[in-house]
């Protein structure tokens, strides 16, 4: 048996909260050709909705690549396309390649060029989907746009649309969602937040979709094969020039090839051989010099990480931004998708926005999201969150590196 999304709480007529019935509800779903956002238009077309497929053209594979015959990209418009058809809605395929260009893998190249661990899904859903594809919605006379997103978009206590972590911790997506704002929630929609993927491909083969079985992406989509220097090389030439490879205390212990080619807290292919086992203890990678062309590493104390400084900042919770204690608020913050939410406090002031962690959290690199949250459970609140743009360590005189005087009497 088919199952619908839930009724939300004071929604009116129909499921997503809309005070008419579903079939004078149109919604765009954006349908990337994998077996999530198909599973969202079906379930939107069998409850009545007038749905409406789009799928963007982001990137030519071969050319992300620089490899001639990839289609993959090719592939996943021919499954929207024909998902589309199975379920008899009208689909348009828009070429976005510019703009993605200009505003994820751009921005991607040079942020990953000067140290940094970007994260372009943000960047696609913010300034791409939810931007862009936005107002191609709202030029289609969209109520809606809908995408297969694990996290959900609900009422609030005072009646505002809020948004909140999935039911399932395992699928949760909202880290990469934080970015979206507030008048950008009251438009869209997630139905699959309160739903295991078991169950999202059990209603794919429910409904006949040929993508029911569909492996889920696990790259960053315009670079599948994991090897992100070839791509930086080619877009930012230059940032791979050579360097040192030096120990915090100072000590040179040989070369590298780039800094784009180690990331935050790696361990293994420092290649310095019998320099290492030296050293008396494993060498973590613990910072990033790109401006010196220096690989600094370190011993894993000296990965721990007590507070971060953040930039582009987006507050989605309640109230504005400006109500909050200056004494700093408590929360729950997430720093990298595979990890869970930990207790921290957020610190508003100055012209800076801090976040310090109640308990020291490893590997911490600038350019990764601080998302916030009210709690470390599912179905929590999403608060928002900002982007790093630099990190304080637990130990400072591990890393030479003091804490801001302002906060010189917080414990530690």
């Amino acid at each position: 048996m088919k199952k619908s999304p839930a009724p939300e709480r004071g929604g009116g007529f129909n499921s997503l909260g809309f005070d008419k019935p579903p079939a004078e509800t149109r919604v765009v779903v954006a349908m990337s050709g994998g077996v999530d956002s198909s599973v969202v238009a079906a379930l939107l077309k069998d409850q009545g909705y007038d749905v409406i497929g789009v799928t963007l053209q982001l990137y030519d594979h071969g050319a992300a690549v620089h490899r001639k015959g990839a289609c993959c990209a090719g592939q996943d418009i021919q499954d929207a396309r024909l998902v589309a058809a199975r379920l008899d809605i009208p689909h348009y395929v828009l070429d976005y390649e510019e703009q993605f260009r200009e505003k994820v893998i751009d921005p991607f190249a040079q942020s990953y060029a000067t140290g940094e661990t970007p994260i372009p899904c943000v960047s696609c859903n913010s300034e791409i989907k939810f931007a862009d594809l936005f107002e191609t919605a709202q030029d289609l006379g969209a109520d809606a746009l809908a995408t297969g997103h694990y996290v959900s978009s609900k009422l609030d206590s005072a009646g505002h649309r809020a948004l909140y972590r999935a039911a399932d911790a395992t699928r949760d997506q909202s880290y990469f969602l934080f970015a979206t704002t507030k008048a950008q929630l009251e438009l869209l929609r997630f139905p699959l937040g309160d739903l295991p993927k078991t169950e999202v491909r059990a209603l794919a083969r429910q409904f006949g979709l040929l993508v029911a079985d569909k492996a889920d992406s696990q790259d960053i989509c315009f670079v599948p094969t994991g090897k992100y220097s070839d791509l930086i090389e080619r877009l930012s030439p230059g940032a791979a020039a050579p360097g040192d490879i030096v120990h915090v205390d100072g000590r040179v212990l040989g070369r590298h090839s780039g800094v784009i080619h180690y990331t935050i807290g790696q361990r293994r292919g420092l290649g310095l051989g019998a320099t290492a086992a030296a050293a008396g203890e494993p060498l973590f990678v613990i910072r990033l010099d790109a401006a010196q062309a220096r690989v600094v590493v370190g011993p894993r104390r000296a990965l721990a990480t007590r507070l971060v400084r953040l930039r582009s900042l987006n507050w989605i919770g309640p109230g504005a931004l400006d109500d909050l204690d200056s004494e700093g608020r408590e929360l729950f913050v997430q720093v990298r998708s595979s990890r869970p939410p930990v207790p921290g406090y957020l610190y508003v002031g100055d012209g800076q926005t801090l976040v310090e962690f109640a308990s020291d959290e490893d590997a911490v690199s600038p350019g990764q999201a601080c998302v916030f949250y009210e709690s470390d459970q599912p179905q929590a609140r999403v608060l928002g969150g900002g982007f790093i743009s630099s990190t304080e360590p637990a130990c400072p005189a591990a890393t030479k590196i003091s804490r801001p005087a302002h906060l010189e009497d917080l414990p530690l």
